[in-house]
């Protein structure tokens, strides 16, 4: 069960870091790569990407240095959040396409969570 709480944890940490560098420190290319980056601020833009890697950080580095290690559950558990008020912007916006992958991230990120605050605590 760890080595599956492990890939998961890693999987997101994966996407939320690409997805939080693009925004953050790519943001012309986020600009053209997504709709609604150009129809908010672009230090909102920012910020959310720079949320994002901190939570992909989350999701790794206390647990591999066992420094505060509860904050990978809860990264993980931010992250969940995090994507489902992406959910509910999309939604605002009517942009159907992105609720797939974001119910996904909601998903693996929740089961980091619950994995790592219940099933195999460190």
């Amino acid at each position: 069960m760890n080595l599956a709480l492990w890939l998961v944890q890693v999987l997101v940490a994966v996407a939320f870091g690409i997805a939080g560098y693009s925004k953050a420190f790519t943001y012309e290319r986020a600009r053209e790569r997504m709709p609604w980056v150009r129809d908010v601020p672009p230090p909102f833009t920012r910020t959310v990407g720079v949320l994002e890697i901190l939570g992909a950080s989350g999701l790794i580095l206390p647990a591999i240095s066992g420094v505060f290690p509860w904050l990978t559950p809860l990264a993980a558990a931010a992250l969940a959040l995090l994507q489902v008020l992406a959910i509910a912007f999309h939604v605002t916006r009517q942009e159907w396409r992105n609720l797939p992958a974001n119910a996904v991230l909601v998903a693996l990120a929740l089961v980091a969570a619950y994995g790592r605050f219940v099933v195999v605590p460190f």
